[in-house]
């Protein structure tokens, strides 16, 4: 364990976009319900993924990383987990299948549940009250007793977020993952999905067969990898209370880990240097991640990084660059350039939609896809032209059929999005979409990705 930290050291420090609680008591006794809980992962399984994350770094692997904005606790069903589970599972076969390339399997799920905002208020006809932070913190409904932060949200974060883990784990160790069976990961609307995109997919799917039934005659056996796969979780850690009290010391004795998630990470908007998120995070075991946007100069991004990865350690860190398409050219390269000449061990994943949110004339939030898309291809570019790899996507996605972002082979306009516009904060891509942005990342990931 570093000198000075514990899993409360960040406490005094400088911290942002927390809520505040009416009930100190209330809230501290359910701080130490959570201490006494079960942890929801294991540091085995933490140390897992960030063995495969240094692989990623080597370019022996590609991360993709997606799921929900956040995660609403009625989502807490078996068919919605399963939709997401069954739409990364097919972009992953989409890349594994077009570009040869082994993927690791990373959902933005089991505790997504905490959001941070712009405001710390909402007014809505004159009537002020707090924002919404998720349903970690508060309820979405505009009236003081919902938007009350209520320290018993906590708990009930914690339980869906356990129920979501095992039926999660229960799946992807299971047949649901056997990839002779691809069936399974069909959504209840697919058969509504009939462009182009399906239609590349199915003949996807028939060649993997062809490829399978080939591969067992040769080796006149099943390959026990055919039937699983490691399935990984993320979240933004942003209530420090809610996270320090998940965190257990290993008892290998190798030191302290965030038990809510493999991958906890930092938003563009809590990586004060100075703040607490940065205290919390430089003390724990797991692989972590920070959101990296224009805002962020070279000298502060160095400091993180050597404050974050000290020992240069493979697999520790994962910069997620959110820089916006119009940003990306000038923005990025910089960066790059200056922790490849101090030789930084990070590994590099895109995040092409916090970037890309603009407002429709009626104020609805969404993000054109051609945006996504094209902010996707100038990652890859600079990274090519930079010496340098991108060994990732960070994606919100959803496995229901909403219509939250534009554009995408069904043509969907800004008239659309009332159709099936469902999110409570940022729009998700669709399943058409996100498979068409795999079946992208496959292209360019074959088209010379180093």
């Amino acid at each position: 364990m570093l000198a000075g930290w514990s899993p409360d050291s960040w406490q005094g420090l400088a911290i942002a976009q927390q809520p505040t609680y009416d009930d100190p008591v209330l809230l501290a006794s359910v701080l130490e319900q959570l201490r006494k809980l079960p942890p929801l992962v294991t540091s085995w399984e933490v140390d897992h993924l960030r063995s495969e994350l240094a692989a990623a770094q080597q370019g022996k692997a590609w991360l993709l990383q997606g799921g929900d904005c956040a995660e609403m606790f009625e989502g807490c069903q078996s068919e919605p987990i399963a939709s997401k589970l069954k739409v990364l599972l097919q972009m992953s076969l989409a890349i594994v299948f077009g570009a040869r390339c082994r993927i690791i399997r990373l959902g933005r799920m089991a505790g997504q549940y905490a959001k941070p905002r712009s405001s710390d208020t909402e007014t809505r006809d004159g009537v002020t009250l707090p924002c919404y932070r998720g349903d970690l913190i508060n309820d979405n409904e505009f009236t003081p007793a919902s938007r009350k932060p209520d320290p018993v949200r906590l708990l009930r974060g914690y339980e869906r977020s356990a129920l979501t883990m095992n039926f999660i784990r229960g799946l992807s160790e299971g047949g649901f993952a056997d990839l002779h069976h691809p069936e399974n990961w069909d959504l209840v609307f697919v058969n509504q999905v009939s462009g182009e995109v399906a239609q590349r997919y199915q003949r996807l799917l028939q060649s993997l067969g062809d490829s399978i039934r080939f591969m067992e005659t040769i080796a006149g056996s099943d390959p026990k990898e055919l039937r699983r796969v490691d399935f990984f979780t993320s979240h933004e850690a942003l209530h420090l209370a809610y996270e320090s009290a998940l965190t257990r010391p290993s008892v290998r004795g190798t030191g302290y880990y965030n038990l809510s998630t493999h991958l906890p990470w930092i938003g563009d908007r809590t990586r004060d240097l100075k703040g607490a998120h940065i205290e919390y995070f430089r003390g724990i075991r797991n692989p972590i991640a920070v959101k990296v946007g224009p805002s962020m100069g070279l000298d502060q991004l160095v400091e993180m990084v050597n404050m974050l990865n000290p020992t240069n350690e493979p697999g520790r860190l994962t910069l997620i660059h959110r820089m916006g398409r119009s940003k990306i050219s000038s923005s990025l390269p910089p960066m790059i350039e200056r922790l490849r000449e101090l030789n930084k061990r990070v590994l590099w994943i895109c995040d092409p939609m916090h970037g890309n949110t603009v407002s429709t004339q009626h104020g609805r939030k969404t993000r054109r896809f051609d945006d996504i898309c094209e902010e996707l291809k100038i990652a890859f570019e600079i990274h090519a032209a930079c010496d340098s790899r991108l060994g990732g996507a960070h994606l919100e996605l959803t496995g229901e059929n909403v219509t939250e972002c534009t554009g995408g082979a069904a043509g969907l306009t800004e008239f659309d999005l009332g159709t099936a516009y469902q999110t409570q904060l940022d729009p998700r891509l669709n399943y058409e979409q996100a498979l068409e942005v795999a079946f992208e990342i496959a292209e360019h990931l074959r088209n010379g990705w180093k």
